[in-house]
């Protein structure tokens, strides 16, 4: 994302922000398309609201939910894999 966000920060802020909207909504709505087909919906929901999340309040929130929710799904899965050892 850092790297996105150097490119995004070279550009004038019109035209970052078209470009931040068309990408984030095409990977949101390609991702809940794949939802329903085969395909990483799931992945490309994540990455379109991360995207989004650079410029719009309401998906850096989502994103910190959602982030949070994964951490909160790795831990429980590393606490069942270690404990079967």
């Amino acid at each position: 994302m850092e790297k996105i966000q150097k490119f995004l920060s070279k550009l004038p802020h019109p035209l970052r922000w078209v470009l931040t909207m068309v990408v984030g909504f095409t990977l949101l709505i390609l991702g809940l398309i794949m939802m329903v087909t085969p395909g990483p919906g799931l992945l490309f929901i994540f990455f379109g609201l991360s995207i989004l999340a650079l410029e719009i309040e309401w998906a850096r929130e989502l994103n910190k939910q959602g982030m949070q929710g994964l951490e909160k799904i790795v831990a429980k899965l590393k606490s069942i894999f270690l404990r079967k050892k």
